[in-house]
């Protein structure tokens, strides 16, 4: 499913603090937004905003689906695929059963080993998670996220902990995402690589 994203006078206030306030955008089928900005700027909650998972203080998120526009929070959530600062990887499942679990969570069309393949986890299938260093475990939970299925990627710091190989990885997954009709927004200090509009915040006025 092809689908837009639009963002208007959207206000967040965390703690009693704004972060930004009337902030507007449009994300389209196929493009890469980076989101920008200093520390405690608001790129975190803007992702958790548009997820669904907080409420704007003022404004609204849509996706624009062939079907219409979809602005209720819950609704949205079934469209997207998240990454965060957590890894959500459990300690006594490997690698390939942690993937399994996702993948019949999802009901995914796509094999695990797909996605163990895309981010170079073959070698490491039988591994428990409790073995895996912080970078296994952020490719693990971006093949997680492949296995999703859904049009709307939202990526809090992607390369976080990652080798110059495994940003190669993500890089290419964006790439494949984006040219297949999806779109991804990533908050990121890191350069991603690839071209992309870029959405700068900064401290609220």
């Amino acid at each position: 499913m092809f689908i837009s994203l639009q963002a208007d006078q959207l206000t967040c206030i965390r703690s009693y603090r704004v972060l930004f306030r009337d902030l507007s955008f449009c994300v389209k089928p196929g493009a890469l937004l980076c989101i920008e900005g200093p520390n405690g700027a608001g790129k975190t909650s803007l992702l958790r905003l548009i997820a669904g998972l907080l409420h704007p203080a003022a404004g609204t998120v849509r996706l624009l689906t062939e079907s219409g526009a979809i602005g209720d929070a819950e609704e949205r959530g079934a469209f997207v695929g998240w990454i965060g600062h957590q890894d959500a990887v459990k300690p006594q499942l490997t690698v390939c059963e942690q993937l399994l679990f996702f993948a019949r969570l999802y009901r995914s069309v796509r094999p695990p080993g797909e996605a163990m393949e895309a981010f170079g986890l073959r070698s490491l299938a039988n591994v428990p998670g409790q073995f895996l260093s912080a970078g296994q475990k952020r490719r693990l939970g971006l093949a997680r996220l492949m296995l999703c299925d859904r049009p709307l990627w939202l990526l809090d710091e992607p390369l976080a902990a990652l080798d110059a190989a495994g940003k190669v990885l993500v890089a290419e997954a964006i790439l494949a995402h984006c040219r297949s009709g999806g779109l991804v927004l990533a908050a990121t200090h890191d350069p991603l690589g690839l071209d992309c509009e870029t959405l700068h915040l900064g401290a609220a006025t």
